[in-house]
């Protein structure tokens, strides 16, 4: 595996554990999940992760997987640290339950791949 490859791949790690997080903090539901100010902060500060991790993947390999909305997830991360003031819970919501488990499945097969490749 090259050194960008397992660089790529601590970053994608570190993705999954973020939607992991996302995960057990939303398992409750929607209800909960808006009812809670500590979930929501606690979500949205992984959802933050999963954006910064993101900026990190080489470009290359972003533009390998063309199929992973990168620009969206780096931008979704630049809105809620930057107009952290001006967060819609429901847009938030919207988000871990629709897209993020699509990301998960992606990132699990690009690990998949990445493992793949470094056993060749």
């Amino acid at each position: 595996m090259k050194d960008q490859d397992k660089d790529n791949s601590v970053y994608l790690l570190h993705i999954l554990d973020a939607i992991g997080q996302i995960e057990a903090y939303t398992a409750e539901g929607r209800a909960d999940f808006l009812g809670s100010q500590l979930q929501q902060h606690a979500v949205i500060w992984n959802v933050g992760v999963i954006g910064e991790a993101s900026r990190h993947i080489s470009q290359r390999f972003r533009d390998l997987h063309p199929e992973v909305h990168w620009r969206e997830i780096v931008g979704m991360r630049n809105r809620l640290v930057h107009q952290y003031f001006n967060v819609d819970s429901h847009l938030v919501w919207e988000v871990v339950s629709g897209d993020v488990p699509i990301l998960k499945s992606q990132v699990e097969a690009m690990l998949d791949e990445l493992q793949e490749s470094a056993g060749s």
